[in-house]
């Protein structure tokens, strides 16, 4: 509900204070801050509340989900990767399921989602990760990598082969046979637990598997991806407006042969451009959280357009705003040169920028085809 959003917005601003540079130099957020989080369930507030959750619109979500981005993109990884994962569940568990992993998200437990391996990036179809029925158990083998959040996380949904078909499993991280193992120094989001997991005959209740059968690829990875592709486009709507926030502020304050910098006309321009680029990602991603919200049959064409539309803003937005501060923005600690490492992964994450280009492009091919066809 709307009226949530103030006391959310409070709590989360309570906890990261001027933290974020510490995090960010650190490589790491302080556990109990993120459980506390976790505890409140904000960081995957579209939980139904009959599963603990606040049961968030995806309009008051994402709303939130920019604040937080625009004070830590990092923190703002964190509750991607959890409200992927209890939409995983939701969306592919049973009653059973749904049941049991989704009351401990909510409850300060901490998940993360395994989708990319060495060989299988964009094209999940040729995933190596077997998890194989022995029983009325399961055992899973193989490797992730580049899994946001997993070195923080109890919790790891991975994706994988199953019986002719794919699936997605829990896997509570302190299994036997599981091994996490922290990315070092990422360019960006640095303190969002990137890690790669290796997982030897990791062996699970046949319960843990969602869905219980195997299933199209294509289908699981959709469902799950488009969570967090709108989360993401969210969190670059709030990282564009850290980066207008310090530029206007710096453009105000900081004179040049007279006059303020905003005052120069190719300073003003850049100003616009970043009001232009704000604007524009916003009313991408409320377009495609009204979708998500009525559950429409575009909802997943609107999310990979917000996607899309919001990662390159963010990204060429971050530029403008350390090309404005100059030298005052080049420094590893400025908020904007943060925004500029973290907006370049945004391009990348949850679909490459070429991904939802061939989404859109066949969307759009598609549907001229419906037309001649009629």
């Amino acid at each position: 509900m709307a009226d949530q959003l103030p006391g959310l917005i409070a709590l989360a601003d309570d906890l990261i204070g001027d933290q974020p540079d510490a995090w960010d130099r650190a490589g790491t957020i302080p556990e109990d801050l993120v459980r506390k989080l976790a505890g409140a369930g904000a960081l995957c507030a579209e939980v139904p509340a009959r599963y603990g959750g606040l049961g968030l619109s995806s309009a008051d979500s994402g709303e939130f989900t920019a604040h937080v981005g625009s004070r830590c993109s990092s923190l703002r990884s964190l509750m991607t990767s959890q409200g992927m994962a209890a939409w995983t569940i939701q969306r592919l568990g049973d009653r059973a399921q749904r049941k049991e992993f989704l009351p401990r998200l909510t409850a300060g437990e901490l998940a993360a989602v395994g989708f990319s391996e060495p060989g299988a990036g964009s094209d999940l179809s040729t995933m190596a990760t077997r998890i194989r029925p022995d029983g009325d158990s399961v055992v899973v083998d193989g490797q992730k990598v580049w899994v946001t959040a997993a070195d923080y996380a109890d919790l790891l949904v991975v994706f994988g082969q199953y019986e002719g078909g794919a699936a997605a499993v829990v896997v509570p991280a302190t299994t036997p046979g599981v091994r996490v193992e922290r990315v070092p120094e990422p360019l960006g989001c640095r303190a969002a637990g990137h890690a790669n997991i290796q997982l030897d005959g990791v062996r699970l209740p046949a319960a843990n598997v969602l869905g219980g059968v195997g299933q199209s690829t294509a289908m699981l990875v959709t469902t799950s991806l488009a969570y967090g592709r709108i989360s993401v486009a969210w969190g670059c709507v709030g990282i564009l407006r850290a980066c207008l926030a310090e530029v206007t502020r710096h453009a105000g304050a900081r004179e040049q042969f007279g006059k303020p910098l905003g005052q120069h006309q190719l300073v003003a321009r850049h100003v616009a451009e970043l009001l232009v680029a704000e604007q524009s990602a916003t009313r991408a991603c409320e377009h495609a959280s009204r979708r998500w919200d009525e559950r429409s049959p575009e909802m997943v064409q609107a999310t990979v357009l917000a996607k899309y539309v919001s990662s390159r803003h963010a990204a060429d937005g971050a530029a403008s705003a350390v090309q404005v501060l100059a030298s005052r923005g080049a420094r590893d600690s400025h908020p904007v040169a943060r925004a500029y490492r973290d907006a370049k992964l945004m391009e990348i994450i949850e679909g490459s920028n070429e991904i939802c280009q061939l989404i859109l492009s066949e969307h759009v091919l598609a549907g001229a085809k419906r037309e001649e066809d009629r």
